[in-house]
């Protein structure tokens, strides 16, 4: 029997053990965005891909232009007693403007959206209930959408830790300036 998926692709992360979860997050450049989470401590692995469209198994290609309705995520496994769901979102909201609608800063597209993906009845609420207060802190409306995670594709092999192989520090508590870069 043999296989047609594409090696470059890696298998989608799973909990690694029965008292961790998992979170989803789309906040732009996908690469910037598991940066930030790379170097908190309880986050256990992240992983960049596509979720929240509609064609199965896309590539960065696909994405990109815009014809599957994916934004550009992160999944990351995290220990519940280290890190709280709550302090993952805190993290999301300091990352990015969830303002801007389908794009942040100069990349723009649908695929560059705010969204965050729950796993859990739980994580709907926190996620529901930190947009709410978030909204306080801008006069235009916050779009990020709030949506029961689905099938998440990981991106190829390349984006995958993009900037901590292009030199950026992931060590757990950095905080130096993170470079985004195409």
């Amino acid at each position: 029997m043999s296989s047609t998926r594409d090696l470059s692709i890696p298998p989608v992360i799973k909990t690694s053990r029965p008292d961790t979860e998992l979170a989803t997050f789309a906040a732009g450049c996908f690469w910037s965005v598991e940066l930030v989470f790379q170097r908190k401590h309880g986050v256990l692995q992240t992983q960049v891909g596509y979720t929240g469209g509609s064609k199965a198994e896309p590539t960065y290609k696909e994405v990109c232009a815009g014809s599957t309705g994916h934004a550009e995520a992160i999944r990351l496994e995290y220990d519940p007693k280290e890190i709280s769901y709550n302090t993952l979102l805190t993290a999301f909201w300091n990352k990015h403007n969830p303002t801007q609608g389908n794009r942040q800063g100069n990349d723009l597209g649908s695929q560059y959206r705010s969204a965050i993906f729950y796993h859990s009845e739980d994580q709907r609420k926190l996620a529901e209930a930190s947009k709410h207060k978030v909204q306080e802190d801008y006069e235009k409306p916050v779009t990020t959408e709030i949506l029961p995670a689905g099938t998440f594709y990981p991106a190829e092999v390349y984006h995958q830790k993009y900037l901590e192989k292009g030199g950026q520090c992931a060590a757990k508590g950095s905080e130096e300036n993170i470079r985004c870069y195409g």
